[in-house]
């Protein structure tokens, strides 16, 4: 395997762990507000866009979105938050939905996290031949 090969690779699963990386920071912003009433869960999306620089495909954040599903409403006429008929709307936020979607990042981030030290270390063997 080239340098430029070993290089390519360690760059993809560099912009894999900060996708991944910030993927995680969305979710926890998710989980820290599933009891604030009328918080509007976020979704991020990935893209890969054409670097003209370098000929390659690089992994971009995409936009952060809203899901605009409706919370829970629940009857409570007292609350400051209450609508004309007493309802307040919930959290869209479903606990299993986020804590699966941290786990998956989290192997995302660790499956990206190897593939990086491997690549690594042959980059290392490589510049040990190159030595000798």
């Amino acid at each position: 395997m080239s340098n430029n090969l070993i290089s390519s690779a360690m760059a993809s699963a560099s912009q894999g762990m900060q996708a991944q990386s910030f993927r995680l920071r969305v979710v926890s912003e998710n989980l820290s507000n599933a009891d604030t009433h009328g918080y509007k869960r976020k979704m991020v999306t990935f893209q890969n866009q054409f670097d003209a620089k370098t000929g390659k495909d690089i992994l971009s954040i995409g936009n952060v979105t809203l899901d605009q599903s409706m919370g829970e409403r629940l009857f409570d006429p007292a609350h400051p938050l209450a609508d004309t008929g007493g309802y307040v709307n919930m959290s869209n936020v479903d606990m299993m939905i986020e804590l699966s979607d941290a786990r998956e990042a989290n192997r995302s981030y660790e499956a990206n996290l190897t593939t990086f030290n491997q690549a690594r270390k042959m980059y290392s063997g490589l510049l040990d031949l190159i030595r000798r």
